[in-house]
C-alpha cells in the first residue's frame, strides 16, 4: 500500500516537472536568437533541441530512469543560467520589481531626512 502511494506521488511530481519543462521550452522559443549569442549561451536552436528532448523524456519515460534525470538537468541549467542571462541581455528587469532606484521607499525616494 505504501509503495502505491509513493508511486502516485512520484507520478504527480513527474507530471509537474514535465509541464515545467514544456513551459521552459515555450520560453526558449519566444526569446530572440541574437540574445542567445549576445549572452554567450550557445544558440537558440541548440537549447530548443535540448528542451524538446528533455520535455519528451519527462513525459514518456519514468522519472526514476536515467534519461529523464539528464533531461531535468538540462531544464534546470536553462532555468538558472541561460534564461536570466538572456533576460538581462534583452532588457529584462532582472530580480528587482518596479522602476525606481535602490534608495526608493514605499512612498517615494528616501532622502535621509
Amino acid at each position: 500500500m505504501l509503495i502505491y502511494g509513493f508511486q502516485n506521488v512520484l507520478s504527480w511530481v513527474q507530471l509537474a516537472l514535465a509541464v515545467y519543462a514544456a513551459v521552459m521550452l515555450v520560453d526558449a522559443a519566444v526569446r530572440r536568437e541574437d540574445a542567445y549569442r549576445a549572452a554567450d549561451k550557445q544558440t537558440k536552436g541548440m537549447w530548443l533541441i535540448f528542451l524538446v528532448i528533455a520535455t519528451a523524456l519527462l513525459f514518456l519515460l519514468p522519472l526514476m530512469s536515467f534519461l529523464p534525470i539528464i533531461g531535468l538537468i538540462a531544464v534546470i541549467v536553462y532555468t538558472v543560467d541561460v534564461r536570466p542571462a538572456i533576460k538581462h541581455v534583452s532588457g529584462g528587469r532582472g530580480p528587482r520589481r518596479g522602476g525606481g532606484s535602490s534608495s526608493d521607499g514605499p512612498y517615494g525616494p528616501f532622502n535621509g531626512r
